[in-house]
């Protein structure tokens, strides 16, 4: 990053001179970070860019006049000679050299007397302050570090799928709505009145079309736009991921390339420096809910979930009747009873459900929580959990999935409260796979495809067609999906694609979408499988998921240059915006209702 940094405004970078350099006259040019006076005659400037910092030694009236008249932040260009410096600052990589200027040029004046925040301590600002005023932000070292690690990241993916044989193709922006599973961003038409492109929600049809058109290892860094809302691993708007897509592939290619290819970028630029080597635990989907109560288990945590429904369920404690209960045993427990009722106070929160809990104390005995509950069964408790003195145990109980997904929440609160049963500074892969093919929706009560309808089913048309005449369980059938999980975060979902029309109708059949259903919603890629298409598999890891946790972040808004806040809106650009009445005349569009009616 040093390499041809002089310009027609600086010979030398705020973060380049060392002793080598002393007595060499230089340029520097930069913001205006601080200025300390000393006397009349006598100040300390602090000029920085994008490289480090430099202090630059003002030893006359005329010259500490004139830095006195800028306000912070503005842009100057100084010249002037290197020299050693009396008090060395060894935390800084310039720190043995100071520069004393013979003259300043004021280039971009910062024509504000107070700044929103302090540019060094911006991540202590509000939000909104940050992101209204990201190029402000930016300039703190330490955001702006988050950016450089992107870049670095994203070269090095590209680099390795480069070697790995992959073609990297861009595909549409401008496309077709299509059941993704979001909301899509619409786009009107000014040729085509009444009709509308989407932005793609990823470039699912377009990669498995390139597959169909022989093309045999694609892959992009490729951005998606989906009207979701935000979480903290999740940006609203835009997002963007590694696409690729394999012919004549199937599950096990795919994941030897994500195994070659990301095990090296996470422990070169990872906060960490362990990363799981290839080849990744594969964990059944049933088992991981099983085992970690979460399809996207934290493998750090050497926590698991055990059933202890036919232990507790007739204790007699109310919440246990008729439920299913999860129990997570935990050895060498020491937090106090008001850790504990946080704990529990937080799983209610983020899960909302509750936890119960009792602890097997250092003599023996059954005590806080439900223990007049567990008390007269100590003994078969003791034996059907295997405890031992010092041990704590959380439960959970509902039906089987709210159980399952209460204990993971619990699971995850409990490894990050104990470090003993946590080893954070590793990232931990694996594999999800087996995801049922159909799930009965929240809303609609109807079968409908658990994931992408594009997967292929494990026991292709066969079990289909047995799962139609009635004698299959559509919920019991799996299919070749698979979703990679780093430290708990999910990094993507891929699948191994249904390439075979005849399969293909007949698993939308199953959700009630015949044939004609396909081919209006799916038109180019039914009509490019009947010419014959090869077996295909791909994924997408999600490129800011990846960078937030190789950066340590646990908010994705950190490591993208420009984010929108947690509402969908960019406060810098003010966007979403109103337009004009000509605008929306051209593109025949009547406003209904405004922010304002709503």
């Amino acid at each position: 990053m040093m390499a041809n940094v002089k310009t027609a405004y600086r010979t030398h970078t705020c973060g380049e001179l060392r002793m080598d350099h002393v007595g060499q006259t230089v340029t520097l040019a930069g913001f205006l970070e601080n200025l300390r006076e000393v006397g009349q005659n006598l100040a300390f400037a602090v000029v920085r860019d994008f490289y480090g910092t430099t202090q630059v030694v003002l030893e006359t009236e005329e010259l500490v006049r004139a830095f006195k008249a800028l306000n912070k932040e503005s842009t100057i260009a100084v010249t002037g000679t290197v020299r050693e410096r009396d008090s060395k600052n060894p935390k800084l990589p310039t720190g043995d050299i100071e520069v004393v200027p013979q003259t300043m040029e004021v280039l971009g004046r910062c024509r504000h007397n107070e700044l929103p925040f302090q540019v060094n301590r911006s991540r202590e600002a509000d939000e909104s302050a940050r992101l209204k005023f990201r190029y402000l932000d930016l300039r703190n070292p330490a955001v702006k570090n988050n950016i450089i690690l992107r870049c670095n990241v994203v070269a090095a993916l590209r680099r390795a799928m480069t070697e790995q044989g992959f073609l990297e193709i861009t595909t549409p922006i401008l496309t077709a709505s299509s059941p993704e599973g979001a909301r899509d961003y619409l786009v009107p038409s000014r040729k085509h009145p009444g009709k509308f492109y989407a932005l793609p929600q990823a470039p699912q049809q377009f990669k498995q079309l390139l597959m169909a058109s022989g093309f045999d290892k694609y892959f992009q860094i490729a951005p998606c736009f989906r009207d979701e809302d935000a979480r903290g691993d999740r940006s609203p708007g835009e997002f963007y991921q590694l696409d690729m897509e394999m012919a004549f592939a199937g599950q096990e290619d795919v994941f030897a390339v994500l195994e070659e290819v990301l095990p090296p970028v996470f422990a070169q630029y990872g906060t960490y420096n362990v990363a799981s080597q290839a080849p990744f635990v594969r964990i059944p989907f049933l088992e991981a809910m099983e085992k970690y109560g979460s399809d996207k288990p934290d493998l750090r945590i050497d926590l698991t979930v055990t059933d202890a429904t036919e232990l507790l369920s007739s204790c007699g404690f109310g919440p246990f009747e008729g439920n299913r209960v999860k129990a997570i045993v935990v050895t060498d427990f020491e937090g106090t009873r008001k850790q504990i009722d946080k704990l529990c106070a937080d799983v209610e929160v983020q899960a909302g459900e509750k936890a119960y809990w009792f602890r097997y104390d250092e003599k023996g005995e059954i005590v806080g929580g439900i223990a007049k509950f567990v008390q007269p069964i100590k003994e078969q408790v003791v034996a059907a959990l295997g405890l031992t003195p010092g041990c704590f145990v959380g439960l959970t109980a509902g039906k089987l999935l709210t159980a399952q997904k209460t204990a993971g929440v619990l699971r995850s609160k409990l490894g990050n409260f104990c470090p003993n049963h946590m080893d954070k500074e590793r990232y931990e892969f694996c594999w999800i796979v087996d995801f049922p093919m159909y799930e009965i929706g929240e809303e609609s009560g109807q079968l409908e495809f658990c994931h992408n309808p594009f997967s292929m089913p494990n026991g292709g048309l066969e079990i289909l067609k047995k799962a139609a005449a009635g004698e299959v369980d559509p919920l019991s059938i799996t299919a070749y999906q698979y979703d990679l999980v780093c430290n708990g975060v999910e990094l993507s979902s891929g699948a191994v694609r249904n390439h075979d029309p005849e399969i293909m109708i007949e698993a939308f059949q199953l959700v009630g979408l015949g044939e004609d259903d396909v081919k209006a919603k799916f038109p180019a890629m039914y009509n490019a499988f009947t010419y014959g298409a090869p077996p295909h598999a791909g994924i997408a890891p999600g490129v800011d998921r990846m960078v937030m946790l190789l950066a340590g972040e646990d908010s994705i808004r950190e490591i993208i240059p420009f984010p929108m806040n947690k509402n969908a809106q960019d406060l810098m650009m003010d966007a979403p915006s109103y337009v004009t009445q000509a605008q929306l005349d051209e593109l025949n569009i009547a406003i209904t209702k405004t922010e304002e009616d709503a």
